[in-house]
């Protein structure tokens, strides 16, 4: 009886089926089989990458999302991949999308659209090695994206510019209290300074009038009676020189100043005396 020959590549398996039965598995490489009472079937062993399309979840607030994801797994057993499933790979994907409604909707909108590495790493253990009925490993798993729908979106992008428009309200509103607290405190300084500036003028001027008191007074308590005789001459002489023409002082004053010659002089220029 003829043979036929079967060549197994390479991270490949080979699962020899006799009359539909398998029989037995055979590595890599040649192999000879019975034709019409015999088959080689090859099942890949390596890595292979899986894309889930979108499709939805229900978040812990009522709120649809779509989850887009991709994962990478391998074949552990060829036997379980090939006889025990009629689609291992389908079935694995419907337990990771299983797992993956639960730990979504076990979250709130904003929590699951902001923890996707979280949800990678639950995933990941929730699936374990559960896929090992199928005989499959999921190596990695990765959440590719999280849409909310059409219309949370749109409510969401009228939250966000409605929280914009209300920051910049009140930085506004904070701008323009910090410009009238600075222009009131400027107007402060300016009036305290003004105030003090005319204190310390007012104070010059009184210190000033202090000493020019102090010297008088000084001056007034060492003079004879020659210096008021000489002021009591500097008077007449002012009044000698006005429009008045009536002098009235006391007589014992007129006596004795009579018996200067300055004022005899300014006496005699017109000047009526009038003793009292």
């Amino acid at each position: 009886m003829p043979l036929g020959l079967k060549i197994v590549p390479q991270n490949n398996q080979g699962l020899v089926e006799t009359l539909g039965k398998y029989s037995h598995s055979v590595a890599s490489g040649l192999h000879f089989y019975i034709p019409l009472f015999q088959k080689i079937r090859k099942v890949s062993l390596a890595m292979e990458p899986l894309a889930l399309p979108n499709y939805s979840i229900i978040t812990k607030d009522n709120a649809d999302v779509s989850a887009s994801l991709t994962l990478n797994y391998h074949v552990t057993d060829a036997v379980k991949y090939q006889y025990e499933n009629t689609d291992s790979v389908e079935s694995m994907a419907q337990l990771v999308r299983g797992h993956l409604r639960d730990i979504i909707g076990r979250m709130d909108l904003n929590e699951a659209l902001g923890s996707t590495a979280k949800i990678n790493q639950e995933l990941a253990l929730a699936i374990g090695d559960l896929t090992n009925t199928y005989g499959i490993n999921v190596d990695r798993i990765n959440i590719d994206e999280l849409t909310p729908s059409r219309a949370i979106q749109e409510a969401m992008d009228k939250q966000l510019t409605a929280d914009r428009e209300r920051v910049a309200t009140i930085a506004k509103a904070e701008g323009e209290a910090k410009s009238i607290e600075l222009t009131t405190k400027a107007k402060n300084d300016a009036l305290m300074a003004t105030a003090k500036a005319e204190a310390d003028a007012t104070k010059t001027r009184a210190d000033a009038e202090r000493y020019r008191i102090d010297t008088v007074q000084a001056g007034l308590a060492n003079a004879d009676s020659k210096y008021f005789q000489n002021q009591s001459i500097n008077a007449f002489s002012e009044l000698a020189n006005s429009p008045a023409n009536l002098v009235v002082m006391p007589g014992d004053v007129s006596g004795d100043l009579g018996q200067l010659p300055v004022m005899g002089k300014l006496l005699g220029k017109g000047a009526q005396e009038k003793t009292v």
